[in-house]
């Protein structure tokens, strides 16, 4: 990891009960990479928004963002982004 870098990951999932635990189980695998996670969908009393967005600040070797983007874009309706940021 370049100790000058911040790195995101934003994650756009559209169908959230079609793949969320596949996203859970793809993010428990890389749960070494993340450093934050920050999850946020529409909720009021009486809905549910079916997307969502979480953000991750990640940690660790490059190659493995790439890899998490990489795997969370080959899941349907999931849309993975990453940010670099230089110190």
């Amino acid at each position: 990891m370049n100790e000058n870098q911040i790195r995101l990951l934003g994650v756009l999932i559209k169908e959230r009960q079609n793949v969320a635990t596949q996203v859970q189980e793809l993010l428990t695998r890389y749960g070494c990479s993340i450093k934050t996670r920050l999850g946020m969908h529409e909720a009021t009393d009486d809905r549910c928004a079916p997307h969502g967005l979480i953000i991750l600040e990640l940690t660790g070797a490059s190659e493995d963002m790439l890899k998490l983007e990489s795997e969370l874009n080959a899941l349907p309706g999931v849309d993975a982004k990453n940010i670099t940021f230089d110190l």
